[in-house]
C-alpha cells in the first residue's frame, strides 16, 4: 500500500506549562485561604489556685441547645441585661463553660457579646458532656 515517507515524531509535551499553572494555582489558595485576621480572645484559665470566688453565682453554659445563665435560657440579646444586677462590678468573673456539642462559633459569639456589654473578665471552665 502506500508508504507515508514523512513519519513525524511524536513531540514530547513540554513541562513548563503545566509548572506555571501549578504556580499560579498555588499562588491562587495561598491569597485566597486569608478570609479573615485573626483575633486573640481574652480568656482566663480556671485554675486550682486561682482566688475564691465571691458573689452570685454567674455561670454561662454552652450548648448546642443554646445558652443558659445558672441553668436557665437565656438568648444571647438578654445576656447583657441579666448579667449586671448579679454583679457588683464590671471586674466580677462569669465562669463560661462549653459543655458536649457547643461550637468553637457559639463560644466567640457569647464572648464577643460580653465584651461588647463591657463584660471581659471571663473564665473558662472545662465543661461537662
Amino acid at each position: 500500500m502506500f508508504e507515508n515517507e514523512y513519519h513525524s515524531k511524536r513531540r514530547r509535551l513540554g513541562l513548563t506549562p503545566m509548572i506555571d499553572v501549578v504556580f499560579l494555582l498555588l499562588v491562587f489558595f495561598m491569597l485566597a485561604a486569608r478570609f479573615g485576621g485573626m483575633t486573640q480572645l481574652p480568656l482566663s484559665a480556671a485554675t486550682s489556685g486561682s482566688a475564691a470566688y465571691e458573689g452570685p453565682p454567674r455561670l454561662l453554659s454552652l450548648s448546642e441547645g443554646g445558652i443558659q445563665l445558672n441553668g436557665q435560657d437565656v438568648s444571647l440579646s438578654e445576656l447583657s441585661e441579666r448579667l449586671p444586677p448579679r454583679m457588683t462590678n464590671q471586674d466580677d468573673v462569669i465562669l463560661l463553660s462549653a459543655k458536649a456539642g457547643a461550637t468553637t462559633q457559639q463560644l466567640v459569639t457569647v464572648l464577643d457579646a460580653l465584651q461588647e456589654a463591657g463584660l471581659s473578665n471571663v473564665v473558662l471552665t472545662g465543661g461537662r458532656p
